[in-house]
């Protein structure tokens, strides 16, 4: 039996058509987000929010073993040994085409695993997201930080590319993104792009980020907020006059706060306040909703906080719990609250009632709305 601890050398070869190439074009085929392989099951495919089991043997150890390891190059079986995981793009020929996924091989119940996100060829515009229209003006910054918050499989990479190509054929600019791995392939149109991919491109993110200065961007995509290290580096982008985007895993706009400050020792939660409140421009929570119509499948439930002068003395003296409220009071600035985007979406008939009520952070408000009824905050003074 084939045993992952004793693969490795890697044997990866980017002109071979592996055996799991063959997946991976069937996930085209069949329009899939996302693939997952693991040990005792057929490959399974997210197809319109749903998984959907391949009629297929299931796929023993080392069956998954010999399917996947050949995807990795030396420095990725290394860092998959070492972490028990590695992050790397792939891609696949399906129709003369070339497609881009994300892979993730993984290690669970001391076996391998794999999940696949694909990623669409064309980089869909505002109108095709269904984002609100002030999406658009924080693309219009000269400087500071835009983050984008949710968890996995929100839209959150999707959005920032239709941003930046928002972008690219609006502005002259240059762009710079630094990504672990490529997502979304750009063709430059007014602007200049450079996409660096961590592990191919440059050795690691603290010395792409170190050579950015020195490359004369405008605009920086730094991919997601992972470490403190990678924070401190992109706050300090922003401080010195770039404008740089980013991801992060957080449940919600005002939850982001407190999820940065804990990548942090206690004594330096002061000054991060304080950079937090002086640099970033917005904060964008985002999910992915299933609708009740054939196009879209899905769309973004959508929470924006903007850092006017409130918001910037609440984060920066601690008050965190005030922000849902200083949201709310914001609304003529553009400000929106997830439960204001759910209303938006059932009362347009793209998303049902009750698909509405298992997502919103508050239920009894959201059915208030529904019936007519205005329901105001509390004072944030």
């Amino acid at each position: 039996m084939v045993h992952a601890r004793d693969w490795v050398k890697s044997t990866f070869n980017a002109d071979a058509d592996i055996e799991i190439n063959k997946i991976f074009r069937m996930a085209v085929k069949m329009n899939s987000s996302d693939i997952h392989l693991q040990a005792g099951s057929p490959p399974i495919l997210r197809i319109r929010g749903h998984l959907t089991r391949l009629e297929m043997p299931p796929l023993s150890e080392g069956a998954l073993i010999k399917l996947c390891f050949p995807m990795m190059d030396q420095r990725n079986l290394d860092i998959f040994h070492r972490d028990g995981g590695a992050d790397f793009s792939k891609v696949v020929d399906y129709d003369n085409e070339p497609w881009r996924f994300r892979v993730n091989l993984l290690t669970q119940l001391s076996k391998v695993g794999m999940v696949a996100r694909k990623i669409e060829r064309s980089i869909p515009p505002f109108e095709g997201l269904y984002l609100p229209p002030l999406m658009e003006d924080l693309c219009k910054y000269d400087q500071g930080m835009v983050l984008l918050a949710g968890v996995t499989g929100s839209g959150k990479s999707t959005t920032i590319a239709s941003m930046l190509d928002w972008i690219n054929h609006n502005m002259n600019k240059h762009i710079l993104t630094i990504e672990d791995p490529i997502e979304f392939v750009y063709t430059s149109d007014n602007c200049l792009i450079n996409q660096r991919e961590i592990g191919q491109d440059v050795i690691d993110f603290h010395v792409a980020m170190k050579h950015a200065v020195r490359e004369d961007p405008d605009i920086m995509l730094v991919g997601e907020m992972r470490d403190k290290e990678t924070f401190e580096t992109a706050i300090h982008a922003a401080e010195t006059g770039h404008l740089v985007f980013g991801t992060i895993h957080a449940s919600s706009a005002p939850g982001t706060i407190p999820r940065i400050i804990d990548l942090f020792p206690a004594d330096m939660h002061a000054a991060i306040r304080a950079a937090i409140g002086m640099s970033m421009k917005a904060i964008v929570g985002q999910k992915l909703l299933k609708t009740i119509v054939d196009k879209p499948g899905r769309v973004p439930i959508i929470e924006i906080l903007l850092f006017n002068a409130t918001v910037k003395k609440l984060v920066m003296e601690g008050e965190d719990n005030k922000l849902h409220s200083a949201i709310r009071i914001g609304k003529e600035e553009g400000m929106q609250l997830f439960n204001d985007s759910l209303y938006k979406f059932v009362m347009d008939e793209y998303i049902s009632r009750e698909a509405a009520f298992e997502v919103s952070p508050n239920i009894e408000e959201l059915k208030m709305r529904l019936k007519g009824i205005e329901v105001k905050g509390p004072s944030i003074l």
